[in-house]
């Protein structure tokens, strides 16, 4: 058991008609948000229903809270917290009816502090589910989680549907949630700006299969986000493009790094255009030969790729390869730096 692990899932598989979960396999550490990512039908919500043993797996295991979510699933679900995209509260009740029904399941549930939060998200005790926005019933259902308690919160989509205003709200109190390192947030979206400000770790689902799993860094080094009008989407983007998510008036999805030199005409993640560059540059030179500059002299070698980050990997006469992180190369006359 690994205290500081609190969500971890591996080798999870599920088929359901027409769609198969395969293998998936992330962690969550204490004192984390993961943001779960993937286009419609990717498996997040599967996921999701799977944690929480709405739905049986076939393979693999699932440790929630640093134990097995089945054995240990009433133990478990008093510590944690669920928000779904859809209201799941009696219409009809009242605020104060809700948190009387509630109240009752929940060893640790804490009546002042409920009334507090709902001090603060403005929420009165009158009001009848029925008669709360939707921002409202999604307050109401975090003011419920922080007034048990809750270790570890799972959110599927919340901030869909939001208004901005709302969302960048709503997010600030996910922030507060794990402020003192005990907690830790697991939220599915596909709005790419609530990951970019909140989320540490990213998994991201394609097919039911796991593309990426790890920090913000490495997701950023090694896809762009690329977004363009609905004539954009050729035939060529179409293969290249993971996790794409199209509209009448456009689309976005993400692209490998080395690959975006190809797709200079569209919209592209603006945090490493640097690297673009680097890419549209050196991009030519794939399988030719250049001069290195090593000790003050030059020396010719084979360049064979542009990695993630926009450096060229070189064969060198030795046959040993090599990253060049940085230092001067000359392609046939022409200079550049990498």
């Amino acid at each position: 058991m690994n205290n500081n692990v609190y969500l971890k899932l591996e080798n999870v598989k599920k088929s359901l008609a027409n769609f198969e979960l395969d293998n998936v396999s992330f962690s969550l550490p204490k004192g984390y948000i993961m943001g779960l990512i993937g286009s419609n039908g990717a498996g997040k919500t599967t996921t999701i229903k799977l944690i929480l043993n709405m739905l049986d797996i076939e393979n693999g295991n699932i440790e929630v809270l640093g134990k097995d979510y089945k054995e240990n699933e009433k133990e478990i679900k008093q510590n944690i917290g669920v928000v779904f995209d859809s209201n799941f509260f009696v219409d009809t009740w009242t605020i104060k009816e809700t948190e009387q029904a509630l109240s009752v399941f929940y060893h640790e549930w804490n009546n002042e502090k409920f009334r507090l939060i709902l001090k603060r998200f403005g929420l009165p005790l009158s009001k009848k589910i029925n008669e709360l926005s939707r921002g409202m019933q999604m307050k109401l259902m975090l003011a419920c989680a922080f007034s048990h308690n809750a270790k570890l919160l799972i959110l599927d989509e919340p901030t869909s549907g939001l208004d901005p205003a709302t969302r960048n709200e709503f997010l600030e109190i996910l922030q507060e949630f794990i402020q003192d390192g005990e907690k830790s947030v697991l939220f599915s979206t596909h709005i790419t700006t609530d990951l970019e400000r909140i989320t540490d770790y990213i998994t991201y689902l394609e097919n039911g299969r796991v593309i990426y799993s790890g920090d913000m860094d490495g997701l950023m080094q090694k896809y762009y986000l690329i977004k363009g009008e609905p004539a954009k989407l050729t035939n060529e983007l179409k293969k290249d493009i993971l996790g794409i998510r199209s509209t009448t008036i456009g689309f976005e999805g993400l692209v490998e790094t080395k690959l975006a030199h190809k797709y200079k005409g569209y919209i592209l993640d603006g945090n490493k255009q640097d690297t673009l560059e680097l890419c549209r540059k050196y991009s030519a030179i794939i399988g030719k030969q250049v001069y290195v500059i090593k000790n003050n002299k030059r020396e010719l070698v084979k360049c064979i790729d542009i990695n993630e980050n926009g450096n060229l990997i070189i064969k060198e006469n030795n046959g040993e390869i090599k990253e060049i992180l940085s230092g001067e190369v000359s392609i046939r006359g022409v200079k550049g730096y990498v």
